[in-house]
Order: structure tokens, then C-alpha cells, then sequence
């Protein structure tokens, strides 16, 4: 359960870092951001929430409480860029990754609380 836990946190972690990253310097999702009508601040403000999150759940001295405001956090990007990505007529690949990492987040957080006790 444990292996379970670090590889669905650890790619949860890497795609928010990726993410936070291209939100900051790859001109085409800088241009895709503003063309799903979100404002500017908002970018650098997912950019600053997005780190912060993938390092929460990464270190696991952090308490179970603050890792689940997290997980709630990052479920709601997901959920966020999901619903941007259908409303904008997006190809149905983009929602179908975000899709994938839903459920990628959700057994990160299933086995977290399987072994609260992980380090």
C-alpha cells in the first residue's frame, strides 16, 4: 500500500509541478489560460497553490489535516480545468488526462488514509 501511495503522490505531485511551470514561462498554456477567460492573477495565484499543495503532500511529517485541505485543493483544479477544458470545446483528450489524474489523486488519498501512519 505504501508503493501505492508514493508513485500516485509522486505523479500527482510531478504534473502540479509541471503545471505551476508552464503557468509561469510556456507561452501556449500562458495563451490557453487566457483564452479559457480566466484572469492573469488567477494563473500566478494556481502557480503559488499548486506548489504549495505538491509539497504538502509530499512530506510526510505534515499533519493528516493539513495534507487533506490539500487533496480538497487539488481536486478542485482538477475539477476546475475539467469543467474550463469542456466548456471551451476543448478535445476530449485534455479532460480525459485531468480525468486520469482525479482518479490518481483519489488513490493517493485513499491509501494515505490507509496507512496514516506512512513516512
Amino acid at each position: 500500500m505504501k508503493t501505492t501511495y508514493w508513485i500516485s503522490t509522486i505523479l500527482t505531485s510531478i504534473f502540479l509541478f509541471w503545471s505551476a511551470y508552464s503557468y509561469l514561462y510556456s507561452k501556449p498554456a500562458i495563451e490557453g489560460f487566457k483564452e479559457l477567460g480566466f484572469p492573469n492573477f488567477f494563473r500566478i495565484q494556481l502557480v503559488v497553490l499548486k506548489v504549495l499543495a505538491a509539497i504538502i503532500i509530499l512530506i510526510p511529517i505534515i499533519p493528516i489535516q493539513i495534507k487533506e485541505w490539500a487533496y480538497a485543493g487539488i481536486a478542485l483544479f482538477f475539477i476546475t480545468a475539467i469543467v474550463a477544458h469542456m466548456v471551451h470545446k476543448d478535445p476530449f483528450s485534455i479532460t480525459l488526462i485531468n480525468i486520469v489524474l482525479v482518479v490518481i489523486l483519489i488513490i493517493s488519498y485513499l491509501c494515505l488514509h490507509k496507512n496514516n501512519t506512512i513516512i
